[in-house]
């Protein structure tokens, strides 16, 4: 139906302001609110900027000076004024995985106002793989940011000694979720401006080097896109390596190089789960199965006791300490798939908390499991980067090996998800609505990561070595250099979508925060962690060698009868 030149809101009170309204079918025109009216009926005028034309056929953006209410097109082109808070909405997937656009700032007239995808009907299928709430995220962002790096931690205390490990870790924790907040903040903004200029994000998933490219120009999207890419690409090798070394503790007749080949092909099979919104049930099992996990580390360790002649001597050597940190640092770095996330909410606006909640919980799981272990085992856990090697095999440990197992293939889902977006934007399969489709252009990115998970099977040194040269740009360097540069000029920070949080309300308080975030990191994180892991590293490869068939696994025993020379016979 043709909407007049004269619209009825529904509300109180008007401001002025700018609103992209649909005037026929698949006819957009920006109209200008001229004066407030309280509650008479209201002239559109036309807006006169060049150019500006949409491609969703609902209502898109509007810039608000009052930003309490937000305006929806609803039943024969009468728009109303509905909440902000309802009005925040993202893109929502349909069990295909392909996407309905509602828009970060305005409602979707199609779905009546509707949170949910699907018309709001309840159903297991929406229950179990459409997710896309507050709790949705946080399970996202817990269940990522802690998987097999939990086996690494205690090997990560013995380097630092219990004291450093323990404040690094609730220094690197609140770091990265600061730089985690940085990131939500950015995203809002890309999007807020995007969506002004009347652009559509329908089957299109917004990524972190887009965000940079938007705000900042191609030179910082070509350094986004680096870094993302090679960390999520050895994010996703470290989780390959890891399914391969616990596997291991339950199973040894396979040597670990055979487990890398079984597990690769079985963790193929995420190129069927289409975004972040089918991940609701993933998310919930894998903490789940952490959780159990941490807590097995810890109790098993205190009732085995400390081992006899256990020393605590960390740290040692500068080598090992700035192993052991930059290690930490990768464990809290986990949100290179932030914007990712974000994007599968229903309200990505609520997501700027969401990573701190859930790095409060990690610490439940991360501070108990590595202390109780480092007591126990003390220095021994320098050559078993593998918490399980140490714990006698029960039938707890085989459950809590399996429990891991079934997460780190979630985790390399979730690793994985965002190298499968960028590739099948390259080759222009982005827009494809078969999932078998898109799963089958997705399995190119599977094999370099199958082949570098057999060349470098260093569990735990690699760890350290992706935090040194690739988490400390991705997470932490480049957000907070890209949150200065964003605001760096008055109007800029005068019409930011997000004003700053409520404990640093000062422009100025966060742009030194994000000074010292960049300097500490570039020094300590990058530098001085890059050379300790580095040297780490290539000790792991002189020792072991390159494809190296099982890595760290104990030397089989010779028997006393085989040990005894045999007699020479009597002549």
């Amino acid at each position: 139906m043709r909407l007049a030149s004269r619209c009825i809101f529904n509300m109180k009170k008007m401001y002025r302001g700018s609103c992209l309204l649909r005037v026929d079918k698949g006819v957009h025109k920006l109209y200008t609110i001229p004066e407030p009216s309280p509650s008479a009926p209201l002239h559109l005028l036309p807006h006169h900027s060049p150019g500006r034309r949409a491609r969703s056929p609902n209502l898109l953006s509007c810039d608000w000076k009052a930003r309490a209410t937000r305006p929806e097109t609803g039943k024969g082109g009468v728009v109303r004024m509905v909440p902000r808070e309802q009005a925040e909405e993202a893109i929502v997937a349909d069990g295909n995985g392909k996407e309905e656009e509602v828009g970060v700032m305005g409602l979707s007239a199609a779905d009546g106002g509707e949170e949910h995808g699907g018309g709001g009907k309840l159903s297991m299928k929406n229950l179990l793989w459409h997710g896309g709430s507050v709790w949705d995220a946080w399970f996202s962002c817990a269940s990522n940011q802690v998987a097999q790096v939990l086996l690494t931690l205690p090997y990560s205390f013995s380097q630092l000694g219990m004291v450093s490990g323990v404040l690094l870790q609730l220094f690197y924790g609140f770091l990265g979720s600061w730089t985690a907040y940085l990131i939500s903040v950015l995203y809002v903004e890309y999007r807020s401006r995007k969506e002004k200029e009347g652009v559509s994000f329908k089957n299109h998933v917004i990524q972190w080097f887009e965000v940079l490219d938007g705000l900042l120009g191609p030179y910082w999207k070509a350094a986004g896109l680096a870094f993302n890419c090679t960390f999520l690409l050895f994010g996703s090798v470290i989780q390959l390596i890891a399914c391969a070394s616990n596997i291991y503790y339950i199973n040894d007749r396979l040597d670990k190089r055979t487990w890398t080949y079984i597990f690769g092909a079985c963790c193929a099979t995420t190129v069927f789960i289409p975004s972040f919104h089918n991940y609701r049930i993933w998310s919930f099992l894998g903490l789940g199965m952490t959780t159990y996990t941490a807590w097995y580390l810890a109790i098993a360790a205190l009732l085995n006791g400390q081992v006899e002649g256990a020393t605590h001597n960390g740290p040692t050597k500068l080598v090992l300490y700035f192993t052991g940190a930059t290690n930490i640092l990768y464990t809290f770095g986990g949100h290179a798939v932030t914007v990712e996330i974000m994007h599968a909410m229903w309200k990505p606006a609520k997501f700027k908390y969401i990573y701190l909640l859930a790095t409060l919980y990690v610490f439940t799981l991360t501070l108990p499991s590595a202390s109780a272990m480092y007591w126990a085992f003390g220095d021994e856990l320098l050559t078993h980067s593998n918490a399980f090697a140490l714990l006698p095999k029960t039938r707890w440990r085989d459950a809590a090996v399996i429990l891991m197992l079934i997460h780190q293939f979630i985790t390399f889902g979730f690793a994985c998800t965002p190298l499968y977006f960028v590739w099948e934007k390259v080759i222009g399969m982005h827009d494809t609505k078969s999932i078998y489709l898109r799963a089958l252009a997705r399995l190119p990115i599977v094999v370099p990561i199958w082949f570098l998970a057999i060349i470098f099977p260093f569990f735990g040194p690699i760890n350290s070595a992706v935090g040194a040269l690739l988490v400390s740009f991705t997470v932490y360097i480049i957000p907070a250099l890209a949150h200065i540069l964003t605001y760096r000029t008055a109007s800029a920070r005068m019409n930011a979508a997000e004003k700053p949080p409520f404990f640093l309300p000062s422009w100025t308080g966060m742009f030194v925060l994000n000074i010292f975030i960049v300097v500490w990191v570039l020094v300590v994180g990058f530098g001085l962690g890059g050379w300790a892991s580095m040297v780490n590293f290539i000790r792991q490869i002189d020792t072991f060698g390159l494809f190296a068939k099982c890595y760290q696994c104990p030397k089989p025993t010779v028997p006393a009868a085989a040990q005894s020379p045999v007699p020479l016979p009597h002549h």
